[in-house]
């Protein structure tokens, strides 16, 4: 069956670093698109980045420039790399399967997910 599992979460302070995995299984990974998403509690869920099947990515304007999405379909693998780390990116981050990386991610286009990985960013 398909399988999405993240993988990196953690506790890091303001303006540290933290990398996180997606990994795939279940599906031809080289055919999809994979998106991040987050939510952060009492708030609803917003898209992050997200990652093409020719690798074209994209990003929302909060984490442009800070966070980098890349793709390894050799380990069925997508990776977050969020670097200058803010507080208000605390948040369950959640990796999804879908057809498209649109310049605006939406979450309609994304049919499976996985269970999610916390971040906390805090002194």
């Amino acid at each position: 069956q398909v399988q999405l599992v993240e993988s990196g979460g953690g506790l890091v302070q303001p303006g540290g670093s933290l990398g996180l995995s997606c990994e795939g299984s279940g599906f031809p990974f080289d055919v999809y698109a994979i998106g991040w998403f987050r939510q952060a509690p009492g708030k609803e869920r917003e898209a992050v980045s997200c990652i093409s099947v020719k690798e074209v990515s994209k990003y929302v304007e909060s984490v442009k420039g800070r966070f980098t999405i890349s793709r390894d379909n050799a380990k069925n693998t997508v990776y977050l790399q969020m670097n200058s780390l803010k507080p208000e990116d605390t948040a369950v981050y959640y990796c999804a399967r879908g057809l498209f990386c649109r310049s605006d991610i939406e979450a309609y286009d994304y049919d499976y997910w996985g269970q999610g990985t916390q971040v906390t960013v805090s002194e």
